[in-house]
């Protein structure tokens, strides 16, 4: 109980035998009793709404783990893993499929001017290969 002695509740039964009486002292007892078990009543509903709330806390926690778990996406995290800066996937990019939000613009090429070629351009056939008849 509420650490009384024996001695202690004797005591208090003998007060309330004299105070209250015998003829009214089972009723008192009998109020005493239904209030009390309304106060534990009271207590079991609260420490149960306690522990509901610490379970659906847990779910929830588990719950998010799960949806964690279901949306992982393997490639995404082995590209991370691997290349965490995206260089390697930069340097393996063509230069036509750069991303024109992250990449700067790059200048236009000048035309070409089409000169004809020199003659040390030009191969000359050598005469060491001829062919033989």
């Amino acid at each position: 109980m509420f650490d009384f002695a024996w001695s202690e509740i004797a005591l208090i039964a003998v007060v309330a035998l004299v105070v209250i009486g015998p003829k009214d002292l089972p009723r008192v007892l009998k109020t005493a009793g239904f209030w009390v078990r309304k106060a534990r009543g009271i207590a079991r509903e609260f420490q149960g709404s306690l522990e509901q709330m610490v379970q659906d806390a847990e779910l929830d926690d588990v719950k998010r783990g799960l949806d964690k778990a279901t949306s992982f996406n393997f490639d995404q995290e082995m590209a991370k893993a691997v290349d965490p800066g995206g260089e390697i996937a930069d340097s393996l990019r063509p230069p036509e499929l750069t991303n024109p939000l992250t990449d700067a613009p790059k200048p236009a090429p000048e035309p070409a001017i089409l000169a004809p070629p020199t003659p040390a351009e030009t191969p000359a056939a050598s005469p060491e290969k001829k062919s033989a008849p």
